[in-house]
């Protein structure tokens, strides 16, 4: 009696443990033509965002200009930044250049693979708000590569930034939950993850048995 039951919970063990052998979709996916809509859109608009309010913060405030938006809290402060996301790093501006050039690629390589559509809108939003960024990067003085961008959002103490930033850090959030819950590119779970949290939670169900 006491072998059979053994050999029925070792049975129990490897069916939970093996999991399905062939992904299945858990969330929503697009199909390519609505996939292109999203991607474009989201693209556009991130992107169309970013430029348009550097070209309104440019022709209206002059560098250095602090406008109080919620006193205390949060101001319009034109200023051009050489360094990295919230003003960051600067003194190293090709070498953001370049990221952002590797960061476009990925996206794009990333897209074309992407079926899920958190993954699809995460992805065009952050190639939005890096094309944002680099645009200043290639257009702006002092030269092709190394321009400065135009920061002007400033929260308390914290940083000044811009609305590429913005849409790269919500971006990077939702890419860091997509894969907290285990989900691949094209919608599916990825069951390896699964499996290795279930083994250890049963081997740690079983030591403490």
């Amino acid at each position: 009696m006491g072998k059979e039951h053994r050999m029925s919970k070792e049975q129990n063990h490897r069916a939970h443990s093996s999991g399905p052998s062939e992904p299945r979709p858990c969330v929503r996916t697009l199909s390519a033509f609505p996939k292109l809509i999203v991607v474009l859109m989201t693209v556009l608009i991130a992107y169309g965002a970013d430029q348009g309010t550097k070209y309104i913060v440019e022709t209206t405030m002059t560098l250095g200009e602090k406008i109080p938006v919620v006193p205390g809290v949060i101001r319009w402060y034109y200023i051009l930044n050489s360094g990295a996301a919230f003003s960051l790093g600067t003194g190293y501006t090709m070498v953001f250049t370049l990221m952002m050039v590797v960061a476009v690629l990925v996206c794009l390589w990333c897209l074309v693979r992407a079926q899920s559509t958190v993954w699809v809108f995460s992805l065009a939003l952050l190639l939005g708000g890096v094309l944002g960024n680099l645009t200043d990067r290639l257009l702006r003085p002092p030269g092709f590569g190394v321009g400065h961008v135009v920061d002007f959002i400033s929260i308390g103490n914290f940083a000044i930034f811009n609305i590429a930033d913005s849409c790269i850090c919500i971006a990077m959030a939702l890419i860091v939950l997509q894969n907290f819950r285990s989900i691949r590119l094209d919608g599916t779970y990825d069951y390896s993850q699964k499996k290795n949290s279930h083994t250890i939670e049963q081997e740690s169900h079983e030591s403490n048995a």
